[in-house]
């Protein structure tokens, strides 16, 4: 998933630690190669190049997680959107460092982009797509779905306190930290730290612009798009979410980033939202529902 997996797993049998973290990988090597966008084998790759034409037999769990990225969609308005395969060629983003497309190019793009074009059938487990070119991406879901399987796993084992990170940027905290208390995690983009939270039987999210991007003229533009215009996002910099699960964090994170200000409808009693319009902590523009949040008043 081109990013770094680790895991600390507290207890004192080392061999049952050692053989559920090592089991709790595999996992997400497998998933890697069942889910990634960029494999020419992986059943993610075989649905985006026949659904158009056919529907397409899923795994229960694959499915499962379709039905899931549908209704994150629905929640965030679109915000968060994983049919922009094409969007993502257009910018140049899928098989280089990123580029302004022309207009027609955008407009095309655009048109074959959006969930509305992949229709799940529940009695069948099946997808298809109801355009040509129509492609799913899963990078702002699939890594925080592999680490709540992670999770089951290494609770399934009886660990009962553990931090489980991807690239830092999706965190699941299991129970406590070595002190008894909760695993407290910063919020970062660069060296800027915006400030820390608490996790407990919880997740964290970040998206940050900053990430990947490119620059033309004066201006940067980020890989993070907005599927509702097909333009990369602008008003936000930096977003949080902490939230019951990692795939829910991992999908809101995204979408948190892409509705800036308008972020705080995402809110709800398992959902904590944080956004900044810079990577600076005094430039918030959603802060609510962060468990113990600190902020870094002393960034400078």
């Amino acid at each position: 998933m081109a990013t770094r997996f680790e895991f600390v797993l507290l207890g004192e049998d080392e061999t049952l630690l050692q053989a559920a973290g090592e089991e709790a990988l595999r996992e997400i090597t497998s998933l890697e190669k069942r889910l990634s966008y960029y494999s020419d084998t992986s059943e993610l790759t075989r649905i985006n190049r026949r659904a158009a034409y056919e529907p397409i037999p899923l795994a229960p769990d694959l499915f499962s997680l379709l039905r899931e990225a549908e209704r994150f969609v629905k929640k965030t308005g679109g915000a968060f959107d994983p049919a922009i395969g094409p969007l993502l060629r257009c910018w140049g983003f899928v098989e280089g460092s990123g580029s302004i497309p022309d207009d027609t190019a955008l407009e095309e793009a655009t048109a074959m982009s959006g969930f509305h074009h992949v229709h799940l059938d529940k009695n069948s487990n099946s997808v298809r797509f109801d355009h040509e070119g129509v492609e799913i991406d899963l990078g702002a879901i699939g890594k925080g779905y592999a680490l709540d399987e992670a999770a089951r796993i290494v609770k399934g084992h009886g660990i009962t306190n553990a931090l489980l990170h991807g690239g830092t940027s999706t965190v699941v905290g299991i129970g406590t930290s070595y002190d008894g208390e909760p695993w407290r995690i910063g919020i970062q983009d660069g060296d800027a730290v915006l400030g820390t939270i608490e996790l407990e039987n919880s997740s964290l999210s970040i998206s940050a612009r900053s990430g990947k991007f490119f620059t033309s003229g004066e201006r940067s533009y980020t890989h993070i798009l907005d599927p509702r215009t097909g333009h990369p996002t602008s008003e936000a910099a930096v977003s949080a979410i902490v939230s019951s699960t990692a795939t829910r964090s991992d999908a809101l994170s995204t979408a948190a980033l892409v509705l800036g200000s308008a972020a705080l409808e995402l809110h709800d009693p398992e959902t904590g939202v944080g956004v900044w319009r810079t990577a600076d902590p005094s430039s918030v523009l959603v802060l609510d529902g962060l468990p113990a949040f600190d902020r870094n008043l002393s960034w400078s």
